[in-house]
């Protein structure tokens, strides 16, 4: 039975969320793809994972929760995760929950238990940070978490919503119609991935 692992992060609820909004987009497809799925989710928002702390580290993958949340990733046949932008990196819970599931010599090492996984990853942010853009130099949520992620050699693939603030910031109104097609494409995107993550699964 396919499984998804959905990770949500942001502070806001669905309605005010655009990382939300997108990934359920892409859950919604998955599901449309995958009747009798499986979705193992978590709102570390409303639910967070405690930060690492020596017991969680010197524990590894006998602590209870470090465990769990290691076995939730290896049972996943697609994982989605919801990384806004909060002050030019992710928020402080995706960390936790990444500091947390990250366990050299299961997750982590030569042999990462999860590797391959395809993964879909939600990366809003209110500005623009892409190539060429003046605030370029501030991204940390995509070039941290290729690395991350790529710690447990999961299968990555970005869907970057952008300029979501436009609409509730005055000075950036002229960029409405440009936040708009960019979280237009962005829920294209997450369709078009699900579908895709659909065919790796048997």
């Amino acid at each position: 039975m396919p499984t998804l692992l959905h990770i949500d992060s942001s502070i806001w609820p669905a309605e005010g969320s655009a990382s939300r909004d997108v990934a359920a987009t892409f859950r919604k497809e998955w599901e449309a793809q995958h009747p009798n799925g499986t979705v193992i989710y978590r709102d570390l928002a409303t639910e967070p994972v405690p930060h690492i702390d020596a017991d969680h580290y010197l524990g590894g993958a006998e602590h209870p929760l470090r465990d769990t949340l290691a076995t939730e990733l290896e049972q996943a046949d697609a994982v989605l995760i919801s990384a806004p932008m909060y002050n030019f990196s992710i928020p402080s819970t995706l960390k936790a929950w990444l500091d947390q599931v990250i366990i050299l010599g299961r997750t982590a090492g030569e042999t990462p238990s999860a590797a391959g996984t395809p993964t879909v990853v939600v990366a809003s942010r209110g500005g623009g940070y892409g190539p060429g853009t003046p605030r370029e130099d501030h991204e940390f949520v995509i070039t941290y978490l290729e690395k991350a992620l790529g710690t447990l050699a999961l299968d990555v693939h970005f869907v970057v919503p952008e300029l979501t603030l436009a609409r509730k910031v005055p000075a950036m109104a002229g960029l409405i119609d440009l936040s708009d097609a960019s979280k237009a494409k962005a829920h294209e995107e997450a369709v078009a991935k699900a579908k895709s993550f659909a065919t790796k699964v048997a």
